[in-house]
């Protein structure tokens, strides 16, 4: 699938356009971010869970017009991609797999130690 970048003189609303998008390669090539095939064939999933987690710390960017949400998007996906090319999966731990058998910390109060 071809994709092309998102153009604010396009008939389409920024959410409309994104709709068409189904791969990680589409969102790069949708929002101009430039990749390594090899870094996104390896890390594709990764990429986009932290993508998504970025956005939700974002918060809700609804009240943004596209020009300005088209740009905090591209920001966003750019820095998931980097995140990969600096490091690897089993470092950047997107997935609870790669945090399973990390030592886990559990809060006793007083309380329920004299019960």
């Amino acid at each position: 699938m071809t994709v092309q970048g998102f153009s604010l003189d396009s008939d389409l609303t920024l959410d409309e356009a994104m709709e068409e998008l189904v791969s990680a390669e589409d969102f790069l090539d949708f929002f101009g971010v430039p990749f390594d095939q090899t870094v996104v064939h390896i890390n594709r999933l990764h990429i986009m869970q932290r993508y998504h987690d970025y956005l939700s710390k974002a918060g809700s960017l609804d009240e943004h017009d596209d020009a300005a949400r088209q740009a905090v998007y591209r920001q966003l996906l750019s820095r998931a991609y980097q995140d990969f090319v600096d490091s690897d999966a089993q470092t950047e731990k997107v997935f609870k797999v790669f945090r399973m058998h990390e030592p886990q910390t559990t809060f006793v109060s007083i309380d329920q130690l004299l019960s």
